[in-house]
This record gives C-alpha cells, structure tokens and sequence, in this order.
C-alpha cells in the first residue's frame, strides 16, 4: 500500500527499488503538434521522487555506495545550484546521520534560491567568478570543493561532475523504467548539465535497445536555463556520454520557461529545465523532419513514433524568473492591484466587538478607555458616552452614506492611506497605556483603524455594524442611552 514505517522508514522511502516507478504520462494533444502524424510523447516526472528533483538519484547512489562516506566524516560539501546539493543534504542526513552539509554556489544566485538552500539546512559558501565554472579549473568551487574536502578527513565531496556514480544512477534506476513502462520507445531526449542524466539514461538505453535515439538539449549560446549547460561548457565533462548521445540540439531560455508554464497550466506540474527538454525534442523532430529523414523514426511494428522526455525540476523557486522569460500576455492582470502595498495588517475576529456584547459595552463604560471618533462632527453628536474620553479624528474619506471600503478598492486605499498617515510618528499621548474603541457609521472604517493601531501596539476594538448597531442595540434592549437626540427630534420638541 505505499507505506513505509520502523526506524529505517525513510531509507525504505528514498530506495528507487522499493517504490513503485515514477509515472510516464503523455502529455495533452495540444501541446504535441506532431501528435497527427503519430507522435506520442510521454514525460517522465523525475519530479515525483522523494526530494522532489531529478538529482536525488545521483545523491542517492554517489552516498550509499559501499565505501562512499568514511564513517569519520562528519561534513558533506558539494558544488551545486541547487537540487543537487539540496539532494545531497536530505540524503546524507537519512544513510549517515550527517547534519553538516555546505553547498558551495555562486555568488550570482538569485536571493530565492538562497533562501531556498538556508530553508533546507544548508550552509552556503559563495564563490565569484562563472555562475557554471569548467569542473577542472582550478579557480572554481568545483575543485575548491575537492581540495578542501582532501585536507579534512571528517569532510566528503561526492564530486557529482567527475563521480561515476552519478550517472550511474540512471543506468541502474532511470533507463530501466523508461523502458518498462514504454517498450517501444523510439526517442529519448534529456538536458546535458553535469550530463549524468542522459548519460546514464542512455547508456542503459544503448545497451538494451540499440535503435533507440537519444537527444541531449544544450542551452544556446550566450542564454542560461537553470540547470543545463552550453555545448562549449560540456567539452571538459569526462562523463561518457559522446558514446551514446546520438544528437545535440539547442534551445533558449523563454521558449523552455514558456513551455514549463504550458505542461504546469495542463496539469504536469515542472520547471524550466523541463520545459527545456520538451523543446528539445520538438526541435529534434521538427530537423527530422526538415532533412527529410523524419520516418526513419517510426516503429515498423506499431507504426508510431514514441518519444519520452526527462521533468527533472519544480517551478516554484524560478517564479521571479518566468515573469522575466515569458511574454506578459500570458498572464492574466491582477484585479484592484491599488491595493497592494496598503492595508497590510493582520485582522482578528476578536477585535471586532458586536453591538451587544457585554464587554463592549463594559469598555465604554469604562474611564480607561478611550472613545476614537472617526465620524465629522455633526455625526459624531449622536454618540457621546463620555466627553473625556473622546477623542475626535474625522476623516476626510468617510461618509455616512458611502459603501463599505472592503467592497471599494479604491476607497479601502484612500481610506488606509488617511488612516496610516493620521496615525504615523508619535501617537496621540491620549492613546497611550488606554484600551480604545474605534467607531465609524458601519463598522468597517473602524476595523481598519483597530487594523492599524494593533500593529502598533494599541490596544484596539472596532464596533461591528457601527454606530448604527450601537443605536439599535440601545432601542430594541431598552438600555440607558447617551444617544443624543437627533437635530428633527430637538426642534420637535422645542
């Protein structure tokens, strides 16, 4: 039943061979435009493993492999982005025991994905120079990594760009699946970082079913998609995939964001780098086709052409970056977006206060507290329980007759704004150390007033319904009233 349970639970959970394998789903017609002419394309969603990227496989094997961590070692370091290392942290914690692991990065990592390795226990050292350095300079974090890791011998580097063990990984867990779950399977195609995916993938693949194409996707040239390298960055890759690669294709970075945000919106959810290797294979078959040379592709046997790609990451920790690569027409305008940057404290049921509980009527009743007005003074005559401790603030922006400002965006920010600037600096001395109810024609002003006092400090209450609830809450109980009469009641009487 999937359930994974007794003191080795999370090594059980992370064990590729004790999990059923990761889902191979065809992706929508829509998005496949040689889907008429028998084109079937299935993803592999790398993304459904435990740690959530494609990169926990090479962690997985690199760490658990007999003689990979010395049982001294009390540190982990590694070069790396992001998945990997965030891959390596989780793994190192759940075989070993081991809490310390430092990820060695780029200084020109975006401040989310920083946060993102902070968020995940990692101890970041920044490095200058190549966001992507070539794994044999010696002026990198890749080999500062190894150097530093050589001196301490409480300290591993797994060396995810020279470890055969990386992309070995996909040779024993990867390329097996794919190939189960798709027999027929004529094209794979995957993105060339570290290159231990598709080496891995296709060196399995070469192996059990020579006639099989495998496409790595490279970033062109000059552009960066996360993860993915150039062609010029993979000559120093000692990883064997020349052998097995049969074709090299080159994509950018808003046509592979732009894809992601397509399969996301259609329901597989995944990020850049996988919608970069769909594009890859687009523009693999699109030469195929150009050269003339597309239906050698096709299976004699089921007469389709049946292709699978690699969804090796999430989009969440690249959101800032699709509002940069994608057009802006594909995302709909946010509605009264006046109001961001206004109205920015927290509400509590708990300070809005009925016309008729008794609490409130205590605190009004109470010399302590203090009576905020926000009414013009005509309107302000009709309630007046205690001079002394009203403190009249009229607005500007209320009236009695108007709609409430949670139902007008603009007026919520007129309304905020006077509100924020009434009570900016120096608070009234009369508010100090004194418990205040802030009271309006219907409640709503005044909830946002107790909205903003709370966030400074101020102990404040709102009347729900207003002075309005207050004045029917006193007829219908019959309850002494400081009410005063109404300007018509007066000259009536006179």
């Amino acid at each position: 039943m999937n359930v994974f349970s007794g003191p080795d639970s999370l090594k059980d959970y992370y064990d590729p061979d004790k999990n059923p394998p990761l889902p191979l789903v065809e992706i929508p017609q829509h998005l496949n435009p040689f889907h008429g002419q028998g084109v079937r394309i299935y993803a592999k969603m790398m993304t459904m493993l435990p740690a959530h990227n494609v990169k926990e496989l090479p962690a997985l094997s690199m760490l658990s492999a007999p003689g990979a961590v010395d049982p001294k070692t009390k540190t982990v370091i590694e070069y790396s982005s992001g998945s990997t290392v965030i891959s390596m942290g989780i793994v190192a914690r759940i075989l070993h025991g081991i809490d310390d692991t430092k990820a060695y990065i780029s200084n020109k990592t975006s401040e989310s994905k920083l946060k993102m390795l902070q968020f995940f226990g990692l101890d970041l050292y920044l490095f200058g120079g190549p966001s992507q350095p070539e794994p044999t300079d010696d002026r990198g974090g890749i080999q500062r990594a190894r150097r530093d890791a050589q001196t301490c011998e409480k300290t591993t580097n797994p060396n995810q760009y020279e470890n055969d063990l990386n992309w070995n990984a996909h040779r024993r867990w990867t390329g097996p699946q794919i190939l189960k779950q798709l027999p027929n399977i004529d094209v794979l195609c995957a993105g060339m970082g570290t290159a231990g995916t598709l080496t891995g993938t296709a060196t399995y693949m070469k192996e059990a079913k020579p006639s099989v194409n495998c496409i790595g996707v490279c970033t062109a040239p000059g552009d960066r998609v996360p993860g993915p390298r150039s062609h010029a960055l993979l000559a120093p890759v000692e990883f064997p995939w020349k052998k097995c690669v049969d074709s090299i294709v080159e994509c950018g970075s808003e046509e592979s964001f732009t894809m992601s945000l397509h399969l996301t919106r259609n329901g597989l959810v995944c990020g850049p780098s996988s919608g970069f290797n769909l594009v890859g294979l687009l523009r693999y078959l699109e030469q195929r086709q150009s050269d003339g040379t597309f239906e050698g592709l096709r299976n004699s046997t089921t007469g389709l052409i049946e292709c699978a790609f690699l969804c090796c990451d999430l989009p969440y920790q690249y959101i800032s970056e699709y509002f940069q690569k994608v057009p802006a027409s594909e995302f709909h305008p946010i509605k009264n977006q006046n109001l961001t940057g206004v109205d920015v404290h927290r509400y509590d049921e708990a300070w809005e206060l009925r016309a008729d509980n008794l609490h409130l009527h205590s605190l009004l009743d109470d010399l302590d507290t203090v009576l905020l007005d926000l009414r013009d003074a005509r309107s302000s005559e009709e309630w007046n329980p205690k001079p002394q401790n009203k403190l009249p603030i009229p607005l500007f922006t209320l009236s009695p007759d108007q709609e409430s400002p949670f139902y007008n965006s603009r007026l919520l920010e007129l309304q905020w704004r006077e509100l924020d600037q009434v009570f900016a600096g120096t608070l009234d001395p009369r508010l100090s150390d004194k418990t205040v109810v802030a009271l309006c024609h219907d409640g709503d002003t005044a909830r946002i007033a107790s909205s903003i006092l709370r966030a400074k400090g101020v102990t404040c209450f709102s009347v729900k319904g207003g002075a309005q609830a207050l004045r029917s809450c006193r007829e219908e109980k019959k309850v002494d009233s400081p009410m005063r009469e109404t300007e018509e009641e007066e000259l009536g009487r006179r």
